[in-house]
């Protein structure tokens, strides 16, 4: 006669002579759930690998710059300066500088090597003119990126450069557009190609690069704080003395960000 059982889905009755003496059918269910516990997040129960160091936090490549220029002052709008004029200036510039700082690694950004665009903890998909998201390798995506700017300032009808010529009404939310898109270019080279810009002894040239950026954008809340959230431990680094004074005004966006940054530390993000 067959006594009390107890199974698990897709599998056969455990009888009850067969088991260990004592061994309920509640202490097999509580040693199955210990054991799922233990092993969540871990495939096949082992630990998950520990996080990649940073090696673009480290100090002795954290301090190395091509100048010790003020940039929180390069970036003011200066005075009898348009706004749009300034905007466009800066950006165009911005846009042939990170693509050059790009070129440099290209060659190590490849469809095998960096199969999404990815940045630390998130995947950046592409959007065409359509809206439809597009799952791409990093360097699929910084050729759409780098093509759609250069397609953008080059327009005479959105980066005019001709005397009396006015901008487009778009002009800001555009500019808006590209910085984003230029962010994650020189995010990717941080989290994907440190080493080979090291190697290149091009980390100083990129350090000037990205606190530049980042102090302009700040400066005409370009990006939204969330979206440069992932970046916010190197920015802390490169920004701290050159924006303590418009610490300020970003520390509400900045502090939020950070803690879902830690929140979301061993999950990858879609945007």
């Amino acid at each position: 006669m067959v006594g009390d059982h107890c199974s698990l889905p897709g599998e056969r009755p455990v009888l009850a002579q067969s088991a260990k003496p004592g061994l309920s059918c509640k202490m097999v269910l509580q040693a199955v759930g210990k054991v799922l516990r233990k092993s969540k997040g871990k495939p096949n129960g082992k630990k998950p690998a520990p996080e990649e160091k940073k090696l673009y936090l480290e100090p002795e490549y954290t301090k190395s710059r091509i100048t010790d220029f003020e940039f929180k002052e390069l970036v003011m709008l200066p005075r009898e300066i348009d706004l749009n004029e300034w905007l466009a200036s800066n950006t165009t510039t911005f846009f042939h500088h990170i693509n050059l700082q790009y070129s440099t690694i290209s060659e190590f950004c490849t469809g095998e090597s960096c199969q999404t665009m990815a940045v630390c903890n998130t995947q950046y998909y592409w959007y065409d003119e359509r809206g439809k998201k597009i799952k791409c390798t990093a360097p699929q995506y910084v050729d759409f990126v780098m093509s759609s700017v250069q397609k953008l300032v080059t327009d005479e009808d959105v980066f005019p450069t001709k005397y009396g010529k006015e901008f487009p009404n778009s002009f800001e939310s555009l500019v808006k557009k590209i910085c984003k898109y230029l962010f994650h270019v020189l995010a990717h080279i941080y989290s994907s190609h440190f080493k080979e810009t090291l190697a290149l002894e091009l980390h100083g040239h990129l350090n000037t690069l990205y606190t530049h950026f980042i102090l302009f954008i700040r400066e005409f809340n370009l990006v939204d704080p969330k979206e440069t959230t992932i970046m916010d431990d190197l920015t802390e680094v490169l920004c701290s003395s050159s924006s303590s004074s418009s610490s300020g005004s970003s520390s509400n966006g900045s502090g939020n960000g950070s803690s879902n940054s830690a929140g979301a530390q061993n999950h990858v993000k879609e945007r």
